[in-house]
Parts: structure tokens; C-alpha cells; sequence
């Protein structure tokens, strides 16, 4: 009892001196889009005790928001932790630090026999949890749902391959081709092969479309490593598969459980850490410097400032169908009037970095063309907004400090984030005030996370902050979110290009980078830079900073975590949806338990 009182008021002290720079939710996720902010009604106190022997048991937290719901992997980013990558398996799993494709349930690298035919071979001996056999059939049915000719005609994330997929033909039971039209997109192709789960035909064949695309697929039956055993309000478990086909190729994971704490505030994350009660938080905690370096065994895949790996850019994303948004020159000079240095350090306290004017993620730095970077990039230059804001009309007429539009009507702008993501919360106020003192008038809000994200899809914002773009496998799905041409899916499936903006030469340089072969380092460059020039001077977005993968973990428990040091594991320690398949299921197969004393 006397350890816990000292823990607990090590927690409260802690507390109080992180007071000044914590912040409510993360805003970094894995998912194509953000989760609402959580309330503090969600988890206020610790998860009841659960009669799990500790050291066979890994406790995560970060993930689920709210109760999970939805054991669904095709339900974006509502399916519960571990629906990808634990409970149902890819393809390949995609590793963005090596850059490597690992062959997962296929047993091969992926083998373009000819210019459109893409042939893959599964490995022999895959099996369902219900101990059936999974086969070619599987892959096949489960790409076809999607097909808009086909039986199902499911609207799934994967559904844009059918745009160049002609059909998928079975060769055995082992082995299928996938035939394209003439110049498939190849990039495109390969990041569903990493991103899509593969389902069993005997029991999704049963189920109606609505249930397909939104059913909550509550008996989940996967081909992974763990199971679904059990859940409540505040937690999910997931139960080691003892007998995964996988466990002859990879090993045996070494957690026999995975307990997946529901967690709506980082102060409860931030006690059971010290607690012991949290192996992997995917939270955002405030004060990291202090408890990587306070003695209270956290570690983080950093040791030193920024502490965390890049996961996703945070861009401020500009309606360019009202004035004077639609003119390069103004959004030109607003990129020039923020102080992105101040987000990152006194907002972030150092945890995150800036992004590089290219908007492109550390993993794909090798697509970077620094000439271009060094002719057209920018840094915070409030002068240089100045002049350039003077030299295209903007004057401030009316003595009132800000500028005036071109016809001398007065320009009043608002940036919005949603109400609860204090981190942004915290850069929409610098932002307004870097604008102001150049002369630009902007004001901030809070909608909530319905009314914010309604109004991105309708284009009835002005200014606002989004991270969709996230880790991949290629800076294709970058550009595809910069330049999503909002003509496909206005309003009802948009997927970036929230400011409708429109360039021929760039949709079509989008296009020629998805058909480029994977592999083709030089090929991406080319096309690449070309992009890049457009977005370093037509300003579509304005790529401000690179959210963090936040991941603190313990060694109490379990060692053997990734880590930038060298000789460690380097894979992304995250639990968040998406990255199981992204190499986190490696650093799971990598944990060891501490040995008892």
C-alpha cells in the first residue's frame, strides 16, 4: 500500500508541473481521418482489475476513444484495435522505416509477369481461426467485393483499383493473376496489397452489402496471430491464436493477451504508466522530456528531442473558392507569416518537427528535390509577407491595421480546428496571430468535430487545420490527398483537396506517379519534383508540422521495444489502427517478458 500512495503522488505531482503544456487528445492517428475529441467522461479513473497473469499480458492504450463497437475491418477507422494485422491479415505488411514490402500471407514478392498482370502466390498451409483452409478463393472474393460490375459492389476503401483492374483469375489454389488495363497505377496497386484485409469467403459470401460496408461483424473469424475474446466499456481482449499458421514462419508473439485500455484522458494514461498498469501508451503525454529523463522508466523511440517518429503532416488547408483565397499571391504570403517554429516549440515543446515546405513525410525524404526546395521554399519572413501581400494590391485603406481585398472591401477570415484538441487549438491561435501582425485578419474557432469535418466535405470553411496524409508506401497517396480532384466525390466521400483546388498539370502528374513501378526510385523523383514546384508555389495547402507517432513504453514488463538506438528493433511501436500491418506486428513478435527476479 505504501508503494501506491508513493506512485500515486509522484502521478499528482507529475501532473501539476505538465499542467501548463497538456493537451486533451491526440492528433495524430492512424486512421484517413480524425477521431473526435474524447470527453473526460469517457475514462476518468483507472480500468478495474483484470485476473490476468501480468507478465503473459501487454496493456495498450490510445486506440479506442469510446467502447469499441465495430470488430469490422473494412469499417475505416472504427473497427477496434488489432482488426488489421492481429485478428485479419494482409497481403504484405509495409515497413515505412526500411522501406521494405514483407510477402505476409503471400509467400512471394509481388511478381509482375508481364507490363499488366500481376501475379501473386499465397503460402501453402494458411488457415482461418476456425481451422479451415484459406485459399486463393479468399483473396479473390475479397477484392471482388469491391468491384462495381461485380455481385457485391461494396463501397470500400479499395474500390479505385477497379478502375484499372480488369478481373482477378484464379490459377490454384495457391496462386492468382490480377489482370489490368493498359498502364495500371502500379503505386496504387501496391499500397492496397499492404493496406487490404483479407476476409473468408464461406462467411462474409453470407452477409448483405449493408453489412459489409457498416455491419459490426461482431464473431469476428480472421486468419491472425490473436483473437477476439472479450470487451467492455472500457477495454477490449484480444487472446493469442495458439494456433496461427504464421507461428512456423515468424514465431510465436510473445504476449498471450493484449488488453486495449479505453482511455479519453491523458492523465489517466499518463498514472498507469507510472503505475505499471500501461505497457504501450498511444497517447499523447505531456512533458515527455521530463518522464523520459525523470527516472520513471519510460522510454520513447528517441531519446533526445523530438522524441517520436513522424507519422503524419499537419497542413493548413485553404478554401480556394472564395476571395482572396483563389489568389497564389495572398496564400503565398500567409505561408510566409507563420511562425511554425513557435508551434513546434512552444506549442509541442520540441516533440514534433517542422515540415519541410514539400509537405513530403521524413520516410519519403529520398523523393525530395532540395534544388527545388531551394529555389521555391519559404521560411517565416513577416516582412516578406508584407511586401509580397503590398506588391499584389492588399493595402491596409482604412488605417485599421489589416488589409483590404484588391476593391478596398475588408477581409475577415476565420481558422478552425475542433473544439478539445488543445495542440491545435494551441497553433490556430499562433496562426491567427502571426496573420494579424502582417495585416491579415484572421479569427479563430472551435466547431465540434461533426460541424468541422461537415464543413470541409461541403467546402463552407475558410481556413483549417487537417492531418490526413499519413505514413505509406509511397508520396503517391500524398498527392493524392493535396490534389484529390473533388469532381469524383464532392461532398459525400471527399478524401483531401478540401480547398477545391484545381490544376489539369497536376491531376495529371498524380496520375503519371501512380504508374510508376514500385521500386522505381528515380522514376518517382522525376515526376515527384515536378509536383512538388506546384506545391511550393501554387500553394494548395501549407504543410505546417509532422505529428508524432506518440508511443511511450514501458520495460517493466516487456523489453525488447523498438528504438532508434543502435542494435535495436526498428519498427513503429504503435497499436493505432493501420500500423499493426506496418510493421508494429513485428515489434510484437520482437517483445520479450522481463525475467522474473
Amino acid at each position: 500500500m505504501k508503494r501506491v500512495t508513493i506512485v500515486l503522488s509522484v502521478v499528482l505531482v507529475l501532473s501539476m508541473l505538465l499542467a501548463a503544456c497538456a493537451q486533451a487528445t491526440p492528433t495524430a492517428a492512424p486512421a484517413a481521418t480524425e477521431a473526435p475529441a474524447a470527453t473526460e467522461a469517457a475514462a476518468t479513473e483507472a480500468p478495474a482489475e483484470v485476473e490476468y497473469v501480468r507478465s503473459e499480458t501487454l496493456y495498450t492504450s490510445g486506440t479506442q476513444w469510446g467502447p469499441p463497437s465495430s470488430w469490422n475491418p473494412f469499417n475505416g477507422g472504427g473497427y477496434a484495435m488489432g482488426g488489421i494485422g492481429l485478428v485479419y491479415e494482409t497481403l504484405y505488411i509495409y515497413d515505412p522505416l526500411a522501406d521494405v514490402f514483407t510477402p505476409w500471407l503471400a509467400e512471394e514478392d509481388m511478381n509482375w509477369v508481364d507490363e499488366t498482370t500481376l501475379q501473386i502466390k499465397l503460402r501453402k498451409g494458411l488457415t482461418w481461426a476456425d481451422g479451415s483452409a484459406l485459399t486463393a478463393d479468399d483473396v479473390k472474393f475479397t477484392y471482388e467485393l469491391a468491384d462495381p460490375n461485380g455481385a457485391y459492389k461494396a463501397g470500400l476503401a479499395f474500390a479505385g483499383m477497379w478502375k484499372f483492374l480488369d478481373s482477378i483469375e484464379k490459377v490454384d489454389d495457391v496462386t492468382l493473376n490480377f489482370k489490368f488495363k493498359e498502364n495500371p497505377a502500379y503505386q496504387e496497386v501496391g499500397f492496397y496489397m499492404w493496406q487490404t484485409p483479407i476476409v473468408p469467403a464461406a462467411i462474409w459470401s453470407t452477409m448483405a452489402v449493408e453489412d459489409i460496408t457498416g455491419g459490426a461483424n461482431e464473431n469476428a473469424v480472421g486468419s491472425g496471430p490473436y483473437l477476439y475474446e472479450s470487451h467492455d466499456q472500457d477495454r477490449q481482449v484480444l487472446v493469442r491464436n495458439e494456433n496461427w499458421w504464421g507461428k512456423d514462419v515468424f514465431g510465436t508473439p510473445g504476449p498471450k493477451r493484449i488488453v486495449d485500455i479505453v482511455n479519453g484522458s491523458n492523465n489517466v494514461a499518463l498514472g498507469l504508466m507510472l503505475q505499471g498498469g500501461l505497457d504501450l501508451s498511444n497517447n499523447f503525454l505531456p512533458g515527455i522530456a521530463s518522464l523520459v529523463k525523470g527516472g520513471y522508466g519510460i522510454q520513447t523511440y528517441y531519446a533526445e528531442a523530438p522524441y517520436m517518429l513522424s507519422a503524419n503532416v499537419a497542413a493548413l488547408i485553404i478554401n480556394q473558392q472564395i476571395k482572396p483565397l483563389d489568389d497564389v499571391e495572398f496564400r503565398k504570403a500567409l505561408a510566409y507569416a507563420i511562425d511554425t517554429t513557435d508551434i513546434v516549440e512552444n506549442d509541442y515543446t520540441g516533440i514534433v518537427k517542422a515540415a519541410n515546405p514539400t509537405g513530403l513525410l521524413p520516410i519519403w525524404d529520398k523523393y525530395v528535390d532540395q534544388a527545388m526546395v531551394d529555389q521555391y521554399g519559404w521560411t517565416y519572413d513577416p516582412e516578406e509577407a508584407k511586401s509580397i501581400l503590398a506588391a499584389a494590391g492588399y493595402k491596409d485603406v482604412n488605417g485599421d491595421g489589416f488589409v483590404e481585398d484588391k476593391d478596398g472591401n475588408a477581409i475577415a477570415l476565420t481558422v478552425t480546428c475542433p473544439s478539445g484538441w488543445t495542440d491545435w487549438m494551441a497553433a490556430i491561435e499562433i496562426i491567427s496571430k502571426n496573420a494579424k501582425a502582417v495585416g491579415i485578419n484572421i479569427a479563430t474557432a472551435t466547431p465540434d468535430y461533426g460541424a468541422w469535418r461537415a464543413a470541409q466535405l461541403d467546402g463552407t470553411f475558410e481556413l483549417s487545420l487537417q492531418n490526413e496524409a499519413q505514413n505509406s508506401s509511397t508520396p503517391w497517396s500524398y498527392y493524392k490527398w493535396v490534389f484529390q480532384n473533388p469532381i469524383e466525390n464532392i461532398a459525400t466521400a471527399q478524401y483531401g483537396n478540401y480547398g477545391r483546388y484545381v490544376s489539369e498539370e497536376a491531376f495529371a502528374l498524380v496520375d503519371q506517379l501512380d504508374q510508376v513501378k514500385v521500386g522505381d526510385v528515380e522514376g518517382m523523383k522525376a515526376i515527384a519534383s515536378q509536383l512538388q514546384k506546384i506545391t511550393m508555389t501554387e500553394f494548395p495547402t501549407i504543410p505546417l508540422w509532422y505529428n508524432g507517432v506518440w508511443s511511450q513504453v514501458s520495460n517493466a514488463v516487456w523489453t525488447n521495444w523498438p528504438s532508434a538506438a543502435e542494435g535495436d528493433n526498428h519498427y513503429i511501436p504503435a497499436s493505432w489502427r493501420g500500423y499493426w500491418n506496418m510493421s508494429a506486428i513485428q515489434m510484437l513478435l520482437a517483445l520479450e517478458p522481463v525475467p522474473a527476479q
